[in-house]
Formats: C-alpha cells, structure tokens, sequence
C-alpha cells in the first residue's frame, strides 16, 4: 500500500494558554465535500516541511499568520490521523497572531465553537474524531 499524501491541518483555538474556543471553516470545493466543515490546512509540497505548509495554508485559506502549539497526536504509529485512503493529516494547537481570520479560499463561512457548541455544524467524518481530541482540551 502507498504512503498516504500529507496532509497538514491548525486547531486553531482563541488561546493556547486557556482554550475556550475553536475555529471551524465550512468547505466549498471539492464538490463532494463542500457544505462540510473542517480544521484549514491542505497538503505538503515538495520540499516543504510540515509546519512551513501549515503556515503557508493557513495564509492562503484564512489570511493568518500562526503561533503553533502543541500536536495533537492522532492513532497512527507516526502520529497522523487518517483522512481516507490516500491522505493523512497531522494537526497542531494553534493560535493567530495579527488579524482576525476571514474565509478567503476554500471556504465560505468560518465559526468560532465553543465545547458545547462542536456539534451544531455538520463537521466532515474524517475531522470529527480530531475536533473530538481538541474539544477536550478546551475549557467550558
């Protein structure tokens, strides 16, 4: 079986100190999973390193610079999390520095959750089980 494609992915919450809230982005494309929402990022480029796609992901898909946290280690031996059979994901806690984020490619509406509030978006099946981690983390 091939390696999965890396893929990177920010929780960004509104404090890494004292999470209280965490950032949802509602996806337009790909077609089949447009209407879903999940954690921005996407994938590793050619001699890219992990975190330097998800600083340069999170400035294309929300206009953001990060401070990054923690990983939040999913069940795979390296520490990913599946996303299907060709993909994988690594997540890390993350924080914006500057500017409010603002849906700019990808996604059409972004939302602010609280703990109580991760289920009142349809999030995607793949995502689910790491907004599950990450809701753990946050404080009510």
């Amino acid at each position: 079986m091939p390696e999965p494609i890396a893929v990177v992915g920010a929780a960004l919450l509104d404090d890494l100190s004292r999470p209280r809230l965490l950032l949802g982005a509602r996806r337009t494309e790909p077609s089949h999973l447009a209407g879903g929402w999940e954690l921005p990022g996407g994938k590793v480029d050619p001699g890219e390193t992990e975190l330097e796609a998800l600083h340069r992901e999170l400035r294309e898909e929300l206009g953001v610079d990060l401070v990054v946290g923690e990983e939040v280690t999913g069940p795979l031996p390296d520490g990913r999390w599946v996303l299907s059979e060709r993909y994988a994901i690594r997540v890390w806690t993350a924080q914006v520095s500057g500017v409010e984020p603002r849906a700019l490619e990808d996604h059409d509406e972004l939302r602010w959750l609280g703990r109580e509030d991760l289920g009142e978006v349809p999030w995607l099946p793949a995502d689910l089980p790491i907004v599950e981690a990450v809701g753990r983390l946050l404080t009510p």
